[in-house]
């Protein structure tokens, strides 16, 4: 294995290998910063530009988009509260009101250290115990899979501090949307009225992109000094002081790394259910939970450091059994065999010298998108400073460009200004919107499972009902969604007698 890995290190020598790295984590850092450009479409454009590139060189590239487009989606969630990917979600918790605070640059540069070190924590999970990890994701079956989605719902009662019934009506809202499309397995049709772009369901990125920017762009035109409550307080904290910040919290970021590699290797969960998760917990753990949503620095930490870490999880199974955890390994999947490489043993056998400089190079793409990522930020500082009657229109113009980048449809720009007119309304009625965002995640991945759960034991109730607490893993995670229900309705009523 060492000798193997030596050959890694003698690939990573390789000056085209290391532009090839650059270039992947500038053009990540860039695509993850605007809003509706995804990782998974960074990794498909770029996939024909490596077939004549040796395949270190060209996973090297896809690899570095991918990390570095994961985290860049922090910073437009930080400035403008729009999450640039789906990841960035429960960074724009802390990460906006922290910005407003006048600390965009503090928020920036703790999102930026964080998501490096979730970064290098899941490839040397990567690196070492890829084998042992990907064979522990073969237990997941349909039943494990609906209580994941299950105990992940359940942190809508975390996120909703202060509000519970209207977070809990929000969760349930994004659930019904996540039922429109398709079903899974009967093919029915439902709340699509007729319109084909939506017999796929509600698209998330679109949904992400309505639900935040529009909202921002009619507070913008209503309050012409909206934009300027960052413009004035705009901070000169060094980035060293927030890395010393950091090594005060070496807990939550070990923590929120662990949580992140857990999810990236059970497929089909994705990052922003790691974010969301690694942000709970670190809720659950504080001190001083009341800061959360208002500007925590413990927040902005977990957030990115588990959806981050979510990275090299997601690459384990991928490596080693050929099963992509998400869609961007889905594509990163397709760039390995146009190579002629083989998931499995043999890829960290006879294809070591790739394999591993592979992993290596993902070493440099977390630690090269720290500089790129706070470099494209200063300028991002500036963009805050715009006067409102000008960021409003940029806004709209970057939500339309990016709802109809996706898939050409200009049904997709109606259902992002309709997703929008539902979060204006929510924001007017002060009802947290990021509760619908985990409920159209996870309700799609719940809805699935539970369905071919039950499609496994012919409908029976009580066959699936034993299977829940017969199976380990599957008794396990129905601990903790217990668990996590007891601890929500506690945190509630002690909430409540606060206010009291």
């Amino acid at each position: 294995m060492f000798e193997n890995m030596l050959l890694g290190l003698q690939v990573l020598a390789d000056p085209a290998l290391l532009l090839a790295v650059l270039v992947g984590v500038v053009g990540g850092v860039v695509i993850g910063a605007l809003p509706g450009l995804t990782s998974t479409m960074g990794v498909a454009l770029l996939i024909p530009v490596t077939f004549s590139l040796p395949p270190q060189v060209g996973l090297a590239m896809l690899g570095g988009i991918y990390c570095a487009s994961t985290y860049s989606g922090a910073i437009s969630a930080i400035l403008l509260n729009i999450p640039g990917t789906s990841a960035s979600v429960a960074t724009m918790l802390d990460g906006h009101p922290m910005a407003k605070a006048g600390a965009p640059g503090r928020a920036i540069s703790l999102a930026t250290f964080a998501s490096s070190i979730g970064g290098i924590v899941s490839v040397v999970a990567l690196l070492f115990l890829a084998p042992q990890l990907a064979e522990f994701s073969l237990r997941f079956g349909s039943p494990e899979y609906f209580l994941l989605a299950v105990f992940g719902i359940t942190v809508i009662a975390s996120m909703s501090a202060g509000a519970m019934e209207k977070g809990l009506i929000a969760g349930a809202l994004g659930l019904i949307l996540s039922t429109v499309g398709v079903h899974p397995l009967t093919g029915t049709m439902r709340f699509t009225a007729g319109v084909p772009t939506l017999f796929d369901g509600i698209p998330l990125v679109v949904s992400l992109i309505g639900l935040y920017s529009i909202p921002e762009v009619i507070d913008l035109i209503d309050r012409a000094k909206g934009s300027q409550a960052i413009a004035a307080g705009v901070d000169r904290t060094s980035p060293l002081a927030a890395l010393r910040e950091l090594g005060r919290q070496k807990f939550n970021l070990l923590r929120s790394s662990l949580i992140g590699i857990a999810v990236g290797i059970i497929p089909g969960v994705g990052c922003s259910v790691g974010g969301f998760l690694a942000y709970d917990a670190a809720k659950k753990g504080s001190r001083t939970p009341e800061k959360f949503g208002h500007g925590a620095a413990e927040g902005i930490v977990a957030s990115e450091t588990g959806n981050n870490a979510v990275t090299g999880g997601t690459l384990i199974p991928l490596l080693t059994l050929g099963i992509p955890g998400n869609p961007v390994t889905a594509v990163l999947l397709g760039g390995i065999m146009i190579h002629g490489l083989r998931p499995g043993p043999e890829l960290f056998t006879t294809n070591a010298d790739v394999t591993y400089g592979f992993i290596f190079s993902l070493f440099l793409s977390n630690l090269l998108f720290v500089p790129v990522g706070l470099l494209l930020a200063r300028f991002g500082l500036r963009i805050v400073q715009v006067p409102a009657g000008i960021l409003a229109p940029l806004i709209l113009s970057l939500a339309v460009i990016g709802a109809y980048s996706l898939r050409s449809s200009i049904d997709d720009i109606w259902i992002m200004l309709a997703i929008g007119g539902l979060g204006w309304g929510m924001a007017a009625l002060a009802v947290p919107r990021a509760p619908l965002v985990l409920g159209l995640v996870l309700g799609t991945l719940a809805e699935g499972e539970l369905a071919r759960s039950l499609a496994l034991v012919r409908g029976d109730l009580g066959a699936f009902a034993l299977q829940l607490v017969t199976r380990p893993v599957a008794l396990a995670i129905l601990i903790l969604c217990a668990l996590a229900i007891i601890h929500g309705i506690i945190q509630h009523r002690r909430d409540s007698k606060m206010l009291e």
